[in-house]
């Protein structure tokens, strides 16, 4: 099965580029695999300090996540697999694409103005042409209509 992998945070192209990837997954038999990476911690002395970062790092990513998921069901259908990692978001991404030999596309969202982002900088950019998959950016400036239209 052809799965997209979707990166998601908090931003408002997340969401867009998550609507691209689930339109398109429906489209062609495809299925969705919703990423979150969290960022490596730095090191604080005090472990039980620490472990409560950490934690609440992890909540918020995995309610990042569910409710992302929540809307793919409600809108297409479509049971998302979800994955959150803690990690540098590149060698996680590449980590990924290489155990799963079904992602089709790694599917990123372009801030609509300014900095695209960290991973569509890198992606599209330095490692651009290492991937083994193709790499969709979606604008962030792209309407729900739009998305419609063009997936």
């Amino acid at each position: 099965m052809r799965i997209y992998l979707v990166v998601v945070d908090d931003s408002p192209e997340a969401e867009i580029a998550l609507r691209f990837a689930a339109r398109r997954a429906v489209k062609t038999g495809g299925g969705v695999e919703i990423l979150t990476v969290l960022p490596p911690q730095e090191f604080i002395a005090f472990g039980g300090v620490q472990a409560t970062i950490e934690e609440e790092a992890m909540q918020h990513a995995e309610g990042l996540v569910a409710a992302a998921a929540g809307t793919l069901v409600e809108e297409s259908g479509l049971r998302p697999a979800i994955t959150v990692r803690q990690g540098e978001g590149p060698k996680i991404i590449r980590e990924m694409i290489a155990a799963n030999p079904d992602i089709a596309a790694l599917v990123l969202g372009a801030a609509p103005a300014g900095a695209p982002g960290k991973l569509v900088s890198h992606f599209a950019g330095s490692d651009a042409g290492a991937l083994p998959v193709p790499v969709m950016i979606i604008p962030g400036s792209l309407s729900r209509e739009a998305i419609d239209r063009l997936s």
